[in-house]
């Protein structure tokens, strides 16, 4: 992404989770109370349009859909860690992510870290200041630029206990970073956290990111690059994260594909909901 432009990308997924938010309570599959206070009316109400005539589903079949199974996994797992004792969070890439301020657990038992682009994490400070009338007390927020930063040393610099058990969650991030980071981020995971600790992750598909599979979001990544400046850069091979977190020091992992969360969220209601595969959701454990 651009040095002074706040993501894009990271809009876009929040606008994704207000739309979810918004349904029935028996409908949707996620639910976030402040992801529409975190974008701007305009950008909703275009982007809404979109919606309503069908155009995005036609685009992009099963996006919107895996974008909310997404969220509702990730928090599904942060619940689980949460009641099994966790002591530390650590938002990679954080955007417009609500966590911190959706989990009551989360304001008094667990020590939480937001990382994230500058530009990105500056607009999010402005608008949680709308939101709750000053910036969280109980967040620590630690700007830093994936590809160019190093995220050992601004965590630790930030007070970033590596005694503690924490888990990282890093979603939407992947895909858009160098080998080199993607590989620096796991170590220091694997090196720098306590036993029991975890990293849940979203990846893309190897064939998906070299264009052997057809896939009608990332085509229109692709198309409009030039306005995020957010590249796919980033695969791993469909059925090979094990071979890759093993590689890489890991020795549980687990992994939900496109038809798992399908499977697990979209039932009843939603059972004519489409998921669009071609991601993968991984979670490892030190």
């Amino acid at each position: 992404m651009r040095k002074s432009q706040s993501s894009l990308t990271a809009t876009g997924i929040t606008f994704a989770r207000a739309v979810e938010s918004e349904k029935p309570a028996t409908e949707r599959i996620c639910y976030d109370p402040y992801a529409r206070q975190m974008i701007s009316p305009w950008f909703y109400h275009v982007l809404r349009f979109f919606i309503v005539i069908g155009y995005a589903e036609r685009r992009g079949p099963g996006v919107m859909g895996y974008l909310a199974a997404r969220d509702r996994y990730i928090d599904d797992a942060l619940q689980d860690f949460l009641e099994r004792g966790l002591q530390q969070l650590v938002i990679l890439g954080a955007g417009f992510d609500s966590r911190a301020y959706r989990f009551e657990k989360l304001r008094s038992q667990v020590k939480i870290f937001e990382v994230d682009h500058p530009a990105t994490q500056s607009t999010k400070l402005s608008r949680l200041q709308a939101i709750f009338s000053d910036v969280p007390s109980w967040v620590t927020f630690v700007p830093v630029d994936f590809n160019t930063q190093s995220l050992e040393g601004r965590l630790l610099e930030s007070g970033y206990d590596s005694g503690l058990k924490t888990l990282f969650i890093w979603q939407g991030v992947s895909m858009y970073l160098t080998a080199e980071a993607v590989d620096a981020t796991l170590s220091f995971v694997q090196r720098s956290s306590a036993p029991g600790s975890a990293i849940i992750f979203d990846y893309i598909y190897q064939s998906v990111l070299e264009g052997q599979q057809k896939h009608g979001e990332v085509s229109g990544m692709r198309r409009y690059r030039f306005m995020t400046g957010e590249g796919l850069t980033f695969g791993i091979p469909e059925g090979k994260i094990g071979d890759f977190l093993t590689a890489r020091g890991f020795r549980q992992f687990k992994d939900v594909d496109a038809e798992g969360l399908k499977k697990a969220y979209f039932t009843g209601v939603n059972a004519a909901r489409r998921v669009t595969p071609g991601y993968g959701i991984a979670t490892a454990i030190v």
